[in-house]
């Protein structure tokens, strides 16, 4: 295994419209991350002359001398590789990617097994998340959900919210950040910043790569849901609703408009984000109930 510092984007976009891939490990996230002030690092992963993987760290310093490098949810694998083969390619890129000493090199992978990670020294325990898979047809979709969150879509549909596909210009959707924004402040939650959003849109230079969704009552907004698309893959980002739509099940009716639409863009993978059975029970409920795979990484590894 050997590594490709020089792989440029058109290579890495094209590779991730056929392999779904978290928001992490797409080219734009780490444009996005660069506009905002942080660090990234990319390489390609290659098997004699056939690229294998992708693999995008965000780099910063600690206690401003240790330069630490963090692969979150990757390397992203586009062949199938041996767990022998990943561990070569896990050593490479501990020593590739440039960092001077003293460093930190940290991958979290975003799999199930700890393939490749033998002789490694598990640092944190795994990320839980939601996978929907959107291959299947609306039929499909429809019958895996669960009862309850199932009845509460119907109940949504004959209420009287009128779900509205926001604009994907920055103006049109800013109240939702701002919304997220005085909600996480309120709630005392950490998140990735809200101005994040709008750096990623600009990354892509695609108003596709956002879909802002919002519920109505009347004139009324009474919730709204963002979601970020980046390959074939996208991520549900931001969720708001007040109580006068939480009532009627609006974030069912419109994460159920949003499966359609996404699948209309050919995504075939939404990645729901965490889930926190503990601290976050209902979200967890509202997500697990949409019938996708739970999903529990191995964690992150030095």
């Amino acid at each position: 295994m050997r590594l490709d510092p020089d792989i440029d984007r058109i290579t890495w976009d094209i590779a991730l419209m056929s392999r779904p891939a978290a928001l992490q490990q797409d080219w734009s996230y780490g444009e996005a991350v660069t506009a905002l002030g942080g660090e990234v690092r990319r390489v390609g992963i290659l098997d004699g002359n056939t690229l294998v993987g992708l693999a995008q760290f965000t780099t910063r310093r600690i206690g401003g001398v240790v330069q630490m490098a963090l692969c979150t949810r990757g390397p992203v694998w586009l062949e199938d590789v041996d767990p022998a083969a990943k561990a070569a390619a896990i050593r490479a890129l501990r020593k590739g990617l440039g960092l001077g000493w003293p460093r930190l090199t940290l991958v979290s992978p975003d799999t199930e097994s700890a393939d490749g990670m033998a002789g490694r020294s598990r640092v944190m325990t795994g990320y839980s998340t939601v996978l929907l898979d959107l291959t299947q047809d609306l039929e499909a979709l429809r019958a895996g959900l669960d009862q309850k969150w199932r009845n509460r879509l119907n109940a949504a549909e004959k209420s009287a919210l009128k779900i509205q596909q926001n604009g994907t210009k920055l103006a049109q959707y800013r109240w939702l950040l701002e919304t997220e924004e005085g909600q996480r402040a309120g709630r005392g939650y950490r998140a990735t910043p809200a101005a994040l959003v709008p750096a990623y849109a600009d990354a892509r230079g695609d108003r596709n790569s956002v879909l802002v969704l919002r519920a109505d009552e009347g004139r009324k907004k009474t919730a709204g849901m963002l979601f970020l698309v980046h390959g074939c893959a996208a991520t549900y980002h931001i969720g708001w609703t007040d109580p006068s739509g939480r009532a009627p099940g609006a974030h069912n009716l419109m994460l159920w408009q949003a499966m359609d639409l996404l699948r209309q863009r050919g995504v075939v993978q939404l990645d729901l984000g965490g889930v926190n059975t503990v601290s976050g029970a209902g979200i967890a409920r509202f997500k697990i109930g949409t019938g996708g795979r739970v999903v529990t990484l191995c964690g992150t590894f030095h």
